[in-house]
């Protein structure tokens, strides 16, 4: 494997990452209280391998447990940070950067009779959860044999695009965990401003963002400006939402901040 590493590290320009796999095929199973591996990996040299011949070179591992040493970032399979719905998600989350990797139908390959996939909706809420959550999110796909793309995986991605174009400003480059998720969503920052994504429309007609101590200027839907009345208070922020048009799959509402 090191030889393999060293050619793939040394041939082609910057590597961005390596992501591992395969780890938790060689544990007791979920659920076990001791889940140490029967193989020994030689995870010390293989990960000071890596950052010896790149340095900047991002280490996972998919090992469905908390961080070892010298990984640079920590991984949640079809799972968000802290979840655990498929029993593969339950590692505490770490200060690590952190990763949730989805797949767009069930299938981490190309598998033909695998019609299950995901909604455009499903999906662009995934994206939106892990973000507020603080994390990346890798939306697989499995080429199929001729390294093709399936038409109904290129239609969902040029879907997913056509959204980021227009809201990508509350994705990219920005932080989460910074408030709890609500029962209406989460929350998204990015220099002075804060996007509240609304996935599931509140039942009151205001929605409130607790513990916000920071003086917020004005609040507006990010799609057409559309202001909204808000009262701040020491516990929080109540945005007024009487007049909003909610929209089906995220209804995202910015704050500007003093």
């Amino acid at each position: 494997m090191k030889n393999q590493l060293t050619e793939l590290l040394t041939n082609y320009g910057e590597i961005g990452g390596i992501w591992f796999d395969g780890h938790w095929d060689q544990t007791p199973p979920e659920g076990v209280v001791d889940r140490a591996s029967r193989i020994n990996w030689h995870y010390d040299e293989i990960y000071g391998l890596i950052h010896k011949l790149q340095p900047q070179c991002l280490i996972g591992n998919n090992h469905h447990l908390a961080p070892f040493d010298g990984e640079d970032f920590q991984m949640f399979e079809k799972d968000l940070p802290g979840g655990n719905t498929t029993g593969f998600g339950g590692a505490s989350v770490s200060s690590l950067p952190l990763e949730t990797c989805e797949t767009i139908n069930n299938s981490w390959g190309f598998n033909i009779t695998d019609g299950n996939y995901k909604t455009v909706k499903g999906l662009i809420q995934y994206l939106v959860k892990a973000a507020g959550h603080n994390a990346n999110f890798l939306l697989n796909i499995g080429p199929m044999p001729d390294g093709n793309i399936q038409p109904e995986f290129i239609d969902t991605l040029k879907a997913m695009g056509k959204w980021l174009q227009q809201y990508g400003e509350s994705i990219y480059g920005t932080k989460g965990n910074i408030i709890p998720p609500q029962d209406w969503g989460v929350i998204a920052t990015k220099d002075k401003s804060i996007f509240a994504h609304v996935i599931k429309k509140p039942s009151q007609a205001y929605i409130f963002i607790p513990t916000l101590q920071q003086k917020v200027n004005r609040v507006f839907l990010m799609a057409n400006k559309k202001e909204l009345k808000f009262k701040q208070v020491p516990e929080g922020l109540f945005i007024y939402t009487d007049s909003v048009e909610w929209d089906d799959i995220d209804t995202i509402i910015q704050l500007n901040l003093q």
